[in-house]
């Protein structure tokens, strides 16, 4: 680059990060939000280069997945605070603005650690060149949106092959995932649980059956090049006793403040890529996980009135079956919210893919502004409700005591907005 265009870019940085600033300080000052989605999408369009330049090769690692990417990226920027500094999107703002407004926020931190939504893996890749890659799950999200779950795999595997030095931190234990990760030279396979299994019948390479039995699973079909498609062996696992690995004879206890078993899974690979990619100490990268208490909201409990509110956050048929998993069914009242805008994507069709369990006596609520949808599925649940749609007053309508809420992302995001306005409200 010539020492004039290298002034040019360097001058459209400073305008475009100096824009950006100012428009998430009006955000603030007006109420609108944190500012951090607006800050980043001014900052692209002055200057569409400036992520590469704010990674400035500094050592970074991408989370991507389903489901977890959150959690995940939060313990693992956790333990990598125990050597490093870090700039991390912890909001959960995970496509390009949301990345460009935490690489500005953190542009002293020696390493970066970012979430990062699996359709935008590929050119996040390309501009920030990661030295590892975490890949969590991979199952149907929202179609409207996303499209189908095999072109989801085909993409993360032309990034994995575009980058072949880098290290990729994968799930054994599901089928896309391996897939993904299957070719890669530098590779840590990781058995990290595999809850939802209706998206990985078939081989994602062949089409052929894909069998189970017990903790593995292999493809009946051989790969073109001849080669068995099977669950690789971990050097990482989760057990109820703990983190197993290379690194320790016994597995190390593991005692999360997190609920459920999807956020074990998200722990172990989060504590593998911290050693294994950053050389984080074991105890410190488990102890990290368990400071892990809040994820932007989730499983946070609030109070309103005489109910304490405790909240959970789903979006897709593999997060909602996890999700109704970790519900205290001796809770005194059950909402669940669902939302069909953009974020949640307009199609609900994966109601139906949700096995809605029974919740005994509990005053169950169908709410939010799909609670129609909701309400219909519950019906061929056999689920006892009351439809009530917005969920401040289904809140309301459950008897006091403990309240379990469900509710997809919009859905979660409004509520909490719409708790935080009442006068009996207490965080």
């Amino acid at each position: 680059m010539s020492s004039f265009t290298d002034r040019m870019q360097r001058l459209r940085t400073t305008v475009a990060t100096t824009a950006a600033r100012a428009a998430t300080a009006a955000s603030r000052a007006t109420g609108r939000g944190a500012g951090g989605m607006i800050g980043g999408l001014v900052a692209n369009a002055i200057d569409p280069q400036i992520m590469a330049g704010l990674a400035d090769d500094r050592p970074a690692v991408l989370v991507t997945g389903t489901n977890g990417k959150s959690t995940t990226t939060r313990m693992l920027a956790a333990a990598m605070r125990a050597r490093y500094t870090v700039a991390t999107n912890d909001g959960g703002d995970n496509m390009d603005a949301g990345i460009i407004s935490a690489l500005m926020a953190g542009r002293d931190a020696s390493h970066i650690v970012l979430e990062v939504d699996e359709l935008h893996v590929p050119a996040v890749a390309d501009k920030i060149n990661p030295k590892a890659l975490v890949l969590l799950n991979l199952s149907r999200d929202q179609l409207d949106r996303v499209g189908e779950i095999n072109k989801i795999e085909n993409a993360l595997r032309g990034a994995v092959a575009a980058h072949p030095d880098m290290l990729v931190i994968a799930n054994c234990d599901d089928v896309l995932m391996t897939s993904v990760a299957f070719d890669a030279k530098n590779v840590i396979w990781v058995s990290a649980g595999a809850g939802w299994l209706g998206d990985s019948v078939t081989c994602p390479r062949t089409g052929g059956h894909v069998v189970r039995h017990e903790n593995d699973w292999w493809a009946l079909r051989r790969l073109p090049d001849g080669r068995e498609f099977r669950r690789p062996d971990p050097s990482w696992s989760i057990t109820p006793e703990g983190v197993v690995s290379p690194l320790a004879p016994e597995p190390v206890p593991l005692d999360l403040q997190l609920p459920g078993r999807a956020n074990r899974g998200n722990a172990i690979q989060a504590i593998a890529a911290a050693v294994e990619g950053f050389d984080v100490p074991l105890a410190d990268a488990v102890a990290a996980a368990e400071d892990v208490d809040n994820v932007a909201g989730r499983y946070s409990t609030v109070h309103l009135g005489d109910r304490e509110v405790h909240f959970l956050l789903a979006k897709n048929p593999a997060g909602w079956q996890e999700a109704l998993s970790m519900i205290d069914r001796g809770a005194d009242g059950v909402v669940i919210a669902v939302n069909g805008q953009v974020a949640d994507g307009e199609d609900l069709s994966w109601l139906w893919d949700v096995r809605f369990e029974d919740f005994g006596r509990t005053s169950v609520k169908a709410s939010g502004e799909r609670g129609t949808d909701l309400s219909v599925r519950l019906v061929y649940a056999d689920i006892d409700h009351q439809l009530i749609a917005d969920p401040v007053k289904a809140i309301r309508a459950c008897p006091p005591g403990r309240v379990e809420v469900l509710a997809n992302y919009t859905a979660f995001r409004d509520l909490k907005k719409a708790l935080a306005q009442q006068e009996d409200y207490r965080a």
